[in-house]
């Protein structure tokens, strides 16, 4: 599973409790270089996070940068090139999530998911591979994360899950274009995970629909990711895994 000397970019490692934050350590422990965007975060914070992937024994810059800006893929990846070198993991964790719901839905609303849900994930996902050295690199990785949308409904979360939902359709779409090139893309639904948005209220009405007794953590899915970067996962792409331990829907 190690995969020494090899760079991991890691969009959305904000605060303590992130998926991102989770799925960074989980990376470093196998070897693996770290890069990860935040927003929206303490600058201690995230400075004292990358002194503590670097313990690891890891190299590991970050970059605070707003997700929504145009030119935030070609930015990102610039960065990485001139800190770390050529990435060949690609971990597309950040997301842009309100309540709307068909009362409130306008083009506004639409269009902040889409510059962050969509735009930026597509361009990062496109540009990482046009730039993947097949020399250099032996294999590369793409993991999206989605929501579940596709599984069932999401009320109040219209433009959400209409964006999360355009990315499964991507990731299909764009793994047939980059396996001749050795890239696998796939995605990864973490079902709900007990991060940064739930309260004690949500946890309560949640708990009854895990059968494993216990609502999904950060590390969990941080455990899938590993593994679809890994080179057991190289058979594996244009596939969405639902990481979520059972959840009950309904």
């Amino acid at each position: 599973m190690m995969l020494n000397n090899k760079y991991a970019i890691i969009t959305g490692a904000s605060t303590e409790r992130d998926i991102g934050t989770a799925i960074c350590r989980k990376l470093a422990s196998q070897g693996i270089n770290i890069f990860f965007t935040h927003w929206n975060s303490d600058d201690l914070w995230a400075q004292n996070f990358r002194q503590e992937i670097k313990n690891m024994g890891c190299q590991c810059e970050c970059l605070k940068i707003d997700l929504s800006h145009p030119d935030a893929a070609y930015t990102i990846l610039d960065t990485v090139e001139l800190k770390l070198g050529t990435p060949a993991i690609l971990i597309n964790n950040a997301a842009h999530s309100t309540n709307d719901g068909y009362q409130n839905l306008n083009g506004k609303i639409l269009d902040d998911h889409y510059a962050v849900n969509m735009r930026t994930v597509f361009l990062l996902c496109v540009e990482f591979a046009r730039r993947f050295k097949v020399a250099e690199l032996e294999a590369g990785s793409i993991v999206n994360m989605t929501s579940g949308q596709e599984l069932g409904p999401m009320p109040n979360e219209l433009a959400y899950a209409a964006t999360k939902g355009a990315i499964s359709a991507f990731t299909r779409s764009l793994s047939q274009e980059l396996a001749s090139i050795g890239i696998t893309v796939n995605a990864v639904n973490p079902g709900p995970t007990d991060s940064t948005w739930m309260t004690d209220e949500i946890r309560e009405g949640l708990l009854p629909k895990f059968p494993m007794g216990r609502i999904g953590l950060p590390k969990d899915v941080a455990r899938t990711i590993a593994y679809l970067v890994s080179e057991e996962a190289r058979w594996i792409t244009g596939q969405t895994i639902h990481s979520e331990g059972g959840f009950i829907r309904g």
